[in-house]
């Protein structure tokens, strides 16, 4: 992932220490457990649609339902339990990473005494606080998105109206807490930490 481009932004970037080299892997770790939340969306999509599907099947005046058909709701319903709980996993990885930039912002703090914070940028031009507030920004969305997800889990299989269940399904594929424009931040990290070239 790392740019092996010749030129010296490339090899400045890729020669950082210290408070540097811990937001530069912060950057790509952040890359890393998007794209894996990407996956587990997609995985769960598939596992939601057929939950729904099963549901569906079910005629309004039927009485239960068949017992492999139970037994197939219910095998779907773990699986997508199971999505969930890898994306809780993320999520909590996602707040050590918030976690430890915050904690190289105290850092710099501390060592610069009265006059706070760092004199210059570490890569090409943003303040460490910068990269506090694009991580803080990521986790919160994610945080919301996968709350979302825990809620729908618990109601998706049990949901009796047609049209609630089509809504959770709707909520998951769209994750509205995750909005188009959120990888805009990611990309800025990207950028920022020499992880991507900026072509003029």
């Amino acid at each position: 992932m790392e740019d092996q481009s010749p030129s010296s932004e490339s090899r400045k970037c890729s020669a950082v220490t210290g408070s540097g080299r811990k937001l530069k892997d912060n950057a790509a770790d952040w890359h890393n457990l998007i794209l894996r939340w990407e996956k587990l969306n997609d995985d769960g999509s598939s596992v939601a649609e057929k939950i729904v599907n099963q549901r569906l099947k079910r005629s309004p005046g039927e009485g239960a339902a068949p017992p492999t058909s139970g037994r197939l709701l219910e095998q779907e319903c773990s699986k997508l339990v199971g999505v969930v709980s890898k994306m809780a996993s993320i999520v909590a990885k996602m707040e050590r990473l918030a976690s430890s930039e915050r904690g190289v912002l105290v850092l710099e703090a501390f060592q610069r005494g009265a006059a706070g914070g760092r004199g210059g940028p570490l890569f090409h031009s943003w303040p460490t606080q910068l990269f506090v507030e694009q991580s803080e920004g990521l986790l919160e969305g994610y945080q919301k998105e996968l709350a979302l997800k825990q809620r729908v889990v618990q109601e998706l299989a049990h949901t009796g109206p047609q049209d609630l269940c089509m809504v959770y399904l709707s909520c998951w594929l769209h994750q509205p807490y995750i909005p188009a424009d959120s990888r805009l931040p990611l990309e800025a990290l990207l950028l920022e930490t020499g992880h991507r070239t900026l072509w003029i």
